[in-house]
């Protein structure tokens, strides 16, 4: 046991290692352009991802917007993840490969930000947002995994973490995540 988890320990360093600094710069660019032309930022993911999209934007919309005595804007972000009624609604009445997309034209516009944390990439939701998105305007962020998947080909932005394997590339997401606040919260 011991030595699985030094070698797990291991793994996800190399995981943390693959992040591209300059990329994860350019994405704090693209949030801070989004706050100044107060443009909506949506997040989206399943699973643990939709657990991570809901604590990036209880960060950003929080801690981030406030930082500084909340001189600046705040950021109008919402997690696409948290509405279980309206998802579930979505889901039954049309599709679960809906549950995103039919969000967004209620609440996007031109403009607005998109961001999806994903292992894989690929799941249907998130490619059927990430086409609409690119369909209407919207900037987006694809935070994926080693595979890349098909919305690392619709994205804006592309942030691979060069691994596989899900709790890895999960935890390197937030890490993502939390930098992008950060670079909010303790950065003048």
């Amino acid at each position: 046991m011991d030595q699985w988890l030094k070698d797990y320990i291991e793994a996800q360093h190399r995981a943390l290692d693959s992040i591209p600094v300059g990329q994860i710069r350019d994405l704090v660019d693209v949030l801070e352009a989004a706050r100044t032309a107060g443009r909506r930022i949506f997040v989206i993911g399943n699973g643990g991802s939709a657990a991570n999209a809901s604590h990036f934007t209880t960060d950003l919309g929080k801690n981030a917007s406030e930082a500084h005595g909340g001189t600046r804007p705040p950021f109008r972000v919402t997690s696409l993840t948290d509405n279980l009624p309206w998802i579930t609604a979505i889901g039954n009445d049309y599709a679960f490969d809906e549950i995103f997309v039919k969000q967004l034209r209620n609440l996007a516009s031109h403009g607005d930000v998109l961001i999806a944390a994903s292992v894989s990439g690929s799941s249907p939701n998130l490619v059927r947002a990430f086409e609409w998105a690119r369909e209407h305007g919207l900037e987006t962020i694809a935070l994926v995994g080693g595979k890349r998947g098909k919305i690392a080909d619709l994205a804006t932005h592309v942030i691979v973490v060069a691994d596989n394997h899900y709790g890895r590339v999960e935890d390197t997401q937030m890490n993502i995540f939390h930098m992008l606040c950060y670079a909010f919260v303790e950065n003048a």
